[in-house]
């Protein structure tokens, strides 16, 4: 390992410790201003175990412990908005209301986990209305989308069935996935059978998906595809697919793929004329996906930010990194996903499912 690594490692580390102990720090100072009783070294040994949580977690196979970890890296990341707040008041108030303060900001992180636990597990439907200008057979389809889903041992069988409910009532034409359909590892989906959840999303015109990041990191891409196809879902991988004669699904690697295609070359045996929808996990490359006649480009990977304010971090780093967006000829949308990953919450973002109602042909009259 480069010294370099070692620095950043132990800078980490170091700041990490800082931030824990200033949690730590304030809580103390709380919980000496009410009438409750705790060992210090009690107390010290719960906020010692509450910060290893996050990295015992992601090498522990107890949920418990995963989901324990996961809050307290919430807590840590709100804590730096709204200690610094509380610590300004309480010393303008020369330390008076220590009690109602401290009481204040624990109602807060009630509020923001209730909310952020409605937000994930309650999935909204968002709907679209895009015209391609290209003349087909077919006036219109109706696609539903949604990425992300990250079924693991977190996001599981019960939230996949809310998306097949959703389905159901839609009723839509066509089913595109744009990648993350795992948590990293397959066995959680394999243990808990979900690909017999995941066979009852049918449509008139067939269920298809590409690869996201998370599906590649655990070695398990492989399994993914057969286990989807079984249930129904075709894998569309760096290749395309002609939609009664109409219309073509092009389903792009994910970026994590170094030997995924370019666009270019995903596209040059195909007709033009004839209307292109591309999947790619990760919305990059809108530029390129316009110039090589890419009509509609469907991602999600962002999450938008999934916990506010990250969605500030993913505006600037992504063209689009949520919702609809016309570049030139190309219509992109981003979904900001069904799923969550790491914390099983969303402040700023919803769990959502997009509608799109495609026209074809001229609007002009």
């Amino acid at each position: 390992m480069s010294f370099v690594a070692v620095f950043v490692i132990l800078l980490f580390i170091l700041i990490y410790t800082a931030i824990c102990y200033y949690v730590g720090y304030n809580g103390w100072v709380w919980l000496k201003a009410t009438r409750l009783r705790l060992n210090k070294w009690v107390y010290i040994g719960i906020i010692a175990f509450l910060s290893l949580s996050m990295f015992i977690g992601q090498f522990s196979l107890f949920l418990p412990i995963k989901l324990i970890g996961y809050l307290w890296i919430v807590v840590i990341g709100y804590s730096l908005i709204l200690l610094p707040l509380a610590n300004i008041l309480v010393f303008i108030l020369k330390r008076r209301g220590v009690f109602w303060i401290g009481t204040t900001i624990i109602g807060m992180f009630i509020l923001i986990l209730g909310f952020g636990l409605y937000n994930a597990w309650s999935p909204v439907v968002r709907t679209y209305d895009i015209n391609i200008s290209k003349n087909t057979d077919t006036e219109a389809v109706k696609i539903m989308m949604a990425s992300d889903f990250h079924l693991g041992q977190i996001v599981g069988e019960k939230h996949l069935q809310r998306f097949v409910d959703i389905a159901d009532e839609v009723q839509p034409d066509i089913i595109l996935i744009p990648g993350d359909l795992i948590d990293d590892y397959i066995e959680p989906y394999l243990e808990n059978d979900m690909g017999k959840t995941m066979a009852k999303l049918k449509a008139p015109l067939g269920v298809y998906a590409v690869s996201g990041n998370h599906d590649y990191y655990g070695n398990d891409l492989k399994i993914l595809v057969e286990e989807v196809e079984k249930a129904g879902i075709q894998m569309v991988m760096d290749e395309s697919v002609l939609i009664n004669d109409d219309f073509y699904i092009v389903g792009r690697n994910d970026l994590t793929d170094e030997k995924r295609k370019e666009v270019k070359e995903l596209v040059k045996n195909l007709d033009r004329s004839k209307p292109i929808i591309m999947m790619d996990h990760q919305p990059k490359d809108l530029d390129i996906a316009e110039d090589n006649g890419v009509d509609l480009l469907l991602s999600g990977h962002t999450h938008r930010g999934q916990m506010a304010p990250a969605h500030l971090i993913t505006r600037r780093v992504f063209e689009n990194d949520w919702g609809y967006l016309q570049k030139g000829n190309l219509h992109s949308l981003v979904s900001s996903g069904f799923g969550t990953w790491g914390p099983p919450l969303r402040i700023g973002s919803q769990a959502e499912v997009m509608v799109i109602n495609l026209t074809f042909g001229s609007t002009k009259n």
